[in-house]
């Protein structure tokens, strides 16, 4: 985008319904976010945090507003072309690392490029060369149980990465990880924010929040404070 944004998200609201009854996890919430930035999102356990993260990703529909990534409105892409979006310029870090049990970790990682058409052995390239890079390198033919947790989490960052997103999006990325692992995944996500990668981090880690470049605090489906750090 021109103007140095990434995100940029208008009044989006989220109101998920079972049977008769209605409720409202986003509020007509407004998020600006530069190309580059390091953001947290905090708030207590049901604020909105992973709804927020899922709207502004695409990967849930919203029930009204606008989101834009990249300069591309996304709320008014059809199912499949946000797919093809999603593929094509974002990742995905889970506190699940989500990984396929009978693949190894370069397939893993090759496989989302596969399913957005790149050939074969550019995909395998990509994976490779992207789990060289987290610290892998002797570990791509290793299917996640042969992994330890860290090194597992680490195959999920590879796989976020392969693609050359524009922007993670890292949902309690270090929840299932020791201490240690947790601050050495942390800080290859800021090495990588430090190569010019924009990342959008959902936590409830007051230590992982306050390492951020901004911290976005939700609450009750609104968002209730903004601020560099």
């Amino acid at each position: 985008m021109g103007d140095g944004r990434i995100l940029t998200a208008r009044g989006v609201s989220k109101v998920y319904r079972t049977g008769a009854e209605s409720v409202t996890a986003l509020n007509d919430v407004s998020l600006e976010v530069p190309r580059g930035q390091l953001v947290s999102v905090m708030g207590p356990s049901g604020s909105g945090k992973t709804t927020l993260l899922n709207c502004l990703s695409g990967l849930d529909d919203v029930d009204s507003g606008s989101v834009e990534v990249d300069g591309i409105d996304i709320t008014r892409m059809s199912d499949a072309a946000r797919t093809r979006h999603r593929a094509g310029s974002m990742g995905f870090i889970f506190q699940a690392f989500n990984l396929i049990p009978v693949f190894s970790a370069v397939e893993n990682v090759e496989l989302p490029l596969l399913l957005a058409r790149r050939p074969a052995r550019e995909a395998r390239a990509a994976a490779t060369s992207t789990l060289e890079r987290v610290g892998l390198g002797s570990r791509l033919g290793h299917r996640p149980a042969e992994l330890s947790g860290g090194e597992q989490q680490r195959v999920a960052v590879a796989r976020a990465l392969a693609g050359s997103p524009s922007i993670v999006w890292a949902d309690e990325p270090t929840g299932n990880l020791d201490s240690e692992t947790a601050e050495a995944v942390m800080g290859l996500l800021h090495e990588l924010h430090r190569d010019g990668l924009t990342v959008l981090l959902v936590t409830h880690d007051e230590a992982l929040g306050a390492s951020a470049q901004r911290r976005v605090v939700v609450r009750d489906g609104l968002i209730v404070g903004d601020e560099l750090l």
